[in-house]
C-alpha cells in the first residue's frame, strides 16, 4: 500500500504516521550509520534523518544496506520520494523532522553549479533558474506571493474591481524618452509605462477599480531599486478627497505588511527580518509632510553627522539620500505631499489656492527603502488640462480618449501606484530590488 503523499508544509498534520514527500536534496550531512538530508519542495525546508541499522532491520541486511548506501551518494538537487515517520523536533526551524524509512531516487543531479559556498552575484544572476531553489530565494518569493495575495484581498473587500489595461499602447502616458518602442504592424507603439491613463476610464464606468501587471522603463538606472521591467499595481477611484486617498494607501500598505506577517512568517524568519519593525509600521499612523516641510527640514539637519545628503532648495526634486534621510527620521513610513507641478505629471491636479504645488504624494518606506508608492489627485477640469497639456507642448490628439472622460461627466477622481518589488524588498528586508522578481530585467541583463 502506498503511503499518504503530502507536501513537507502539511507535516504538523501527520505527526506519527509514515508519509512520502516528493522533494529536492538541498544538502546533505553525517557519517557512520547516520545521514542527514535537507529536503525542499517549494512548500519548506525541513531534515530527513536516515539510521542504517533501521534500513537492515526492515529490508534484510543486502537490500537495507544498498538503500543506505544510496542516500549517502545523494548529490545536490537530486529529486526523491522519501518515506518516513515525522517527529516533532523544537530543534527544527519547521518544528518538525522526518525518521527515514525508504527512499527512491526520481532524478539524479550531477556537479550542480550553485554550491553551498559564496558566489558572486553575476554568476548567481547568470545561473538565476537554479538560484530561486535556494532558501533565501525561496523565503523572498513566498514574501512576494503573499503580497499579491493580500494585494487582490485588500482592492476585493473595498469595492475595488480588477480592471486590464493595455500592455501595448499608442501613445506615451509620461514622458517617450523611457518608453520601449516596438513596431505595431508598421505602427510605432510602446510598452506600457504605467496602466493609469486607462485605469481613469475604468473609473468612470466602473467607480473604483485597480491593475496588477508588468510595466517596462526604458531608463539607464543602475541603482538597486530600479529594474527595466517591473510590476506594478495602480488603483483609481471616483468621488475621494484627497485625505482619502491617502488613508486609503495607508490602509493598503499595512494589510500588504500584515499579509505577510499572515502568510509568510518562516520567510521573514530565514531572512532574519526584524518582525517588531513591521509590526510596528503596521500599528503607528504614517507621518504626513508637505514637500516644502520636508526641504525645510533637509535644510536645518543638512550639517548633521548623519546627513549624507546635498543641499537642495524650494523646486529641486528628492535624490535618494534625501528620502532615506526624511523616512529614517520618523522612523515610519512618510507620506511626503503637494510636490512643485514643474516636477511632477501633467495630470496633477494644482493645490486650491497654490497652482505651483499639485495634490500628491509620494509615500517613502524607512530603513533606505524609498519611495514605494507615488499617487496624487487628477485634473478633472477639461479646460485646465487642456491648458497644462498646451502649456507643456503635449500632442492633445494623443489623448483624445484621455480628454473625453474631463468631456462627459467629469468627477473628482485619485489614484496610486506600487511598485510590487520595492514593496516585496521593504518587506522582505533585503538589499538589492533584482532578487524581488523571479528573472530580473535590468540594463545589462536580459537572460536567462
Amino acid at each position: 500500500m502506498m503511503t499518504k503523499r503530502i507536501t513537507i508544509i502539511e507535516v504538523k498534520d501527520y505527526v506519527g504516521q509514515e508519509v512520502t514527500i516528493g522533494a529536492w536534496v538541498a544538502n546533505k550531512s553525517g557519517k557512520g550509520k547516520i545521514a542527514f538530508l535537507q529536503l525542499r519542495d517549494g512548500t519548506a525546508f525541513f531534515q530527513g534523518v536516515a539510521f542504517k541499522p533501521n534500513f537492515i532491520e526492515k529490508f534484510g541486511e543486502e537490500v537495507g544496506l544498498e538503500k543506505f548506501d544510496t542516500i549517502k551518494r545523494l548529490s545536490q538537487e537530486t529529486s526523491v520520494f522519501v518515506t518516513g515517520i515525522v517527529k516533532e523536533d523544537e530543534r527544527s526551524k519547521l518544528g518538525y523532522e522526518l525518521d527515514i524509512t525508504d527512499i527512491e531516487v526520481i532524478g539524479e543531479s550531477q556537479d550542480y553549479p550553485i554550491t553551498p559556498k559564496e558566489h558572486g552575484t553575476d554568476f548567481l544572476m547568470d545561473n538565476r533558474h537554479l538560484w530561486l531553489r535556494s532558501r533565501k530565494q525561496v523565503a523572498v518569493m513566498q514574501i512576494r506571493n503573499a503580497i499579491i495575495y493580500a494585494t487582490y484581498e485588500f482592492f476585493d473587500k473595498n469595492g475595488f474591481m480588477k480592471f486590464d489595461s493595455p500592455i501595448l499602447s499608442g501613445n506615451a502616458a509620461e514622458d517617450s524618452t523611457e518608453l520601449f518602442e516596438t513596431d505595431y504592424f508598421g505602427t510605432p507603439a510602446y510598452l506600457s509605462q504605467s496602466g493609469q491613463l486607462y485605469l481613469e476610464a475604468g473609473a468612470m464606468a466602473l467607480g473604483r477599480v485597480f491593475d496588477f501587471g508588468p510595466v517596462f522603463r526604458a531608463e539607464k538606472s543602475k541603482t538597486r531599486r530600479h529594474l527595466t521591467e517591473f510590476w506594478m499595481m495602480d488603483a483609481e477611484y471616483s468621488y475621494l478627497t484627497h485625505d482619502e486617498s491617502l488613508d486609503l494607501q495607508e490602509a493598503y500598505v499595512k494589510a500588504l505588511l500584515q499579509g505577510v506577517l499572515d502568510r509568510a512568517p518562516q520567510a521573514l524568519e530565514t531572512l532574519e527580518r526584524d518582525t517588531e519593525l513591521l509590526k510596528r509600521y503596521i500599528a503607528e499612523p504614517f507621518k504626513r509632510i508637505t514637500y516644502d516641510e520636508a526641504i525645510d527640514l533637509l535644510q536645518e539637519h543638512e550639517n548633521d553627522e548623519d546627513a549624507d545628503y546635498e543641499h537642495l532648495e524650494h523646486g529641486d526634486d528628492f535624490g535618494s539620500p534625501h528620502e532615506t534621510w526624511i523616512s529614517n527620521h520618523f522612523g515610519v513610513p512618510t507620506f511626503v505631499m503637494n510636490y512643485p507641478a514643474a516636477i511632477k505629471a501633467f495630470y496633477m491636479k494644482p493645490v486650491p489656492g497654490n497652482p505651483e504645488r499639485v495634490l500628491c504624494a509620494d509615500l517613502l518606506a524607512p530603513e533606505g527603502y524609498g519611495e514605494i508608492i507615488g499617487g496624487s489627485m487628477r485634473e478633472e477640469d477639461y479646460d485646465a488640462l487642456v491648458a497644462k497639456m498646451d502649456e507643456l507642448g503635449m500632442d492633445r490628439t494623443e489623448y483624445e480618449f484621455y480628454l473625453d472622460l474631463r468631456k462627459y461627466g467629469t468627477v473628482p477622481h485619485g489614484g496610486f501606484g506600487i511598485g510590487i518589488e520595492r514593496m516585496v524588498t521593504f518587506a522582505a528586508g533585503t538589499k538589492h530590488i533584482r532578487e524581488a522578481i523571479p528573472f530580473p530585467r535590468m540594463l545589462h541583463r536580459i537572460k536567462p
